[in-house]
């Protein structure tokens, strides 16, 4: 998979709520990457994630919508059973952080397959320092900086 993002369930959500706190900020990063060439893909337990957090918040139309709209447009990545068990590990290695076994699944899967996370959720800056692969992130660009720009890698 090249020229691809893995992406974190808050911007997808944002993306799909104009009354979210982050609806333009996510459109403007969706408008971001397709203009540079950047598809989004989602690992398997953030489309599920995804798709339970708009059903309920939203209703059912709009989630079907939602999941018509990344069946056709988005890369889906299937987690490896080792993704799967270390992060079951990893989510006990921060017991003062709400780190969810999603969270922790998409960071290994990013490592693993060295692609940039989309995502707003500050907990990734602590899962990029529990494993010794490089994770980057996506974040707010600034000014002058393209959102593809890895903000803060760490080996």
């Amino acid at each position: 998979m090249t020229r691809a993002v893995l992406a974190d369930t808050g911007p997808l959500y944002a993306a799909v709520d104009p009354d979210d706190q982050y609806h333009a900020r996510a459109q403007e990063q969706l408008q971001a990457l397709a203009e540079q060439s950047l598809s989004v893909a989602l690992a398997y337990p953030i489309l599920l994630e995804t798709y339970t957090l708009i059903r309920y918040r939203l209703g059912a139309g709009s989630a079907a919508a939602w999941l018509e709209d990344v069946r056709e447009g988005s890369a889906w990545v299937n987690p490896s059973p080792q993704d799967y068990r270390e992060a079951t590990t990893w989510v006990g290695r921060f017991p003062d952080q709400s780190i969810t076994l999603f969270d922790a699944t998409l960071a290994l899967v990013a490592a693993r397959l060295c692609l940039p996370v989309w995502t707003y959720d500050h907990h990734f800056d602590l899962l990029r320092k529990g494993t010794p692969r490089v994770l980057s992130l996506l974040r707010r660009p600034q000014r002058g900086r393209r959102i593809g720009a890895d903000n803060a890698k760490r080996p």
